[in-house]
């Protein structure tokens, strides 16, 4: 569910999957992700041990993806949705069934994550999980402690984004929110008491309702630049993505430019999601993918890609191949009663989605 600033300096090719060269070789193979979402040296490690050449593109959100899945012909052999468009996707038909023989790793996933996955995708028949990750706060030590009294207890609610008097403190030095009504209407619904998952209308406009109340202060609706921003000092509050935000964090630390970042999960409950990887039905190079799968699925490559994009992974062997100060995080790797509160994103059916969207664009141009 996560946007990245496109940083990675693996040695693979960029030209688009979609829209270059026909490719028939069979080691092939044509990966569509978001960017710096995979740790330096994994691809060319794959390529390496399999011989399989890869083309990875980048994308910049799950509306991408779902776009060119659903005009079919994507070019694409492994693609990486955010579980609830996952889900929909099944439901179009989009998706290759698993041949789960070719995946022998898949035993070491966790029996329980996959339960909660099987509840959008039965049975796990098409997809597996990549990464794990929560969507929550993320601001500016000094500038929060500054206007807040020398104290950053306020970062741990949501009261902070959501009441008019506390995240105003904030608009002289910079907001930043999600550019996606997937992630924001449901945490607002949440916020509010409501059902994050609600299909009705009208308890859906409570939570545009509320996103606009908070819209004078909003200075920026972006889902990947507030990594950046974060660590620089421009921008000071963000509703983003835990691994952008511990990123920004671990560059602001890096660089020593005075900048403190840090992350919170707010009391009150958050999103927790899944990114998923699932061959597209139409892939030409299927075999390849269940070998690029499986790979993933590795507990050394897991943990490295984990190490390098601070995003938890689903492979229980890999959890001690991690870095002890980032399995040790616990807004990496949350404790039992955060995880109680956190809730996923549903299926939202086709007439939900362009209410969404009506809202959400009246709500980034104030109307």
């Amino acid at each position: 569910m996560k946007l990245r600033i496109l940083t990675l300096g693996i040695a693979v090719s960029m030209l688009s999957a979609c829209g270059g060269a026909k490719q028939e070789d069979s080691k092939v193979l044509n990966v569509y992700n978001y960017s710096d979402y995979i740790a330096d040296d994994t691809i060319p490690n794959f390529e390496k041990a399999t011989g399989i050449k890869v083309t990875y593109d980048v994308f910049d959100s799950d509306e991408m993806v779902e776009t060119k899945l659903l005009a079919g012909g994507s070019g694409y052999d492994v693609v990486v949705p955010t579980l609830n468009f996952f889900g929909r996707q099944i439901q179009a038909g989009v998706f290759l069934p698993l041949d789960k023989s070719s995946i022998p790793n898949l035993a070491n996933l966790d029996p329980e994550m996959m339960k909660r996955i099987a509840q959008q995708d039965p049975g796990n028949k098409y997809g597996v999980p990549y990464m794990i990750g929560t969507t929550g706060i993320g601001y500016n030590v000094e500038m929060l402690k500054a206007r807040f009294g020398g104290s950053t207890e306020i970062a741990n609610s949501w009261d902070l984004i959501f009441k008019p008097e506390n995240i105003a403190r904030m608009k002289d030095c910079g907001i930043t929110i999600l550019d996606t009504p997937a992630d924001m209407i449901p945490i607002a619904l949440h916020y509010l008491g409501e059902d994050p998952h609600s299909h009705d209308p009208a308890v859906i406009q409570k939570a545009a309702d509320l996103l606009k109340s908070i819209r004078p202060y909003v200075q920026n609706f972006h889902s990947s630049q507030y990594v950046g921003s974060l660590a620089n000092g421009g921008t000071c509050l963000v509703v983003g993505w835990s691994g952008d935000i511990i990123q920004a964090r671990d560059r602001a630390a890096e660089a020593a430019n005075g900048v403190t970042v840090a992350y919170s999960i707010p009391k009150e409950g958050a999103p927790q999601w899944f990114d998923m990887l699932a061959i597209p039905k139409d892939a030409k190079h299927p075999e390849a993918a269940y070998a690029f799968i499986n790979y993933l699925l590795d507990p050394k490559v897991a943990a490295a890609n984990t190490n390098f994009i601070h995003y938890a992974n689903p492979v229980g062997a890999a959890t001690s191949l991690v870095d002890e100060a980032i399995r040790n995080d616990p807004t990496i790797y949350p404790p039992a009663e955060v995880a109680a509160k956190m809730f996923t994103y549903s299926i939202n059916p086709p007439d939900v989605d362009k209410l969404y969207t009506r809202l959400w664009t009246e709500i980034k141009t104030g109307r």
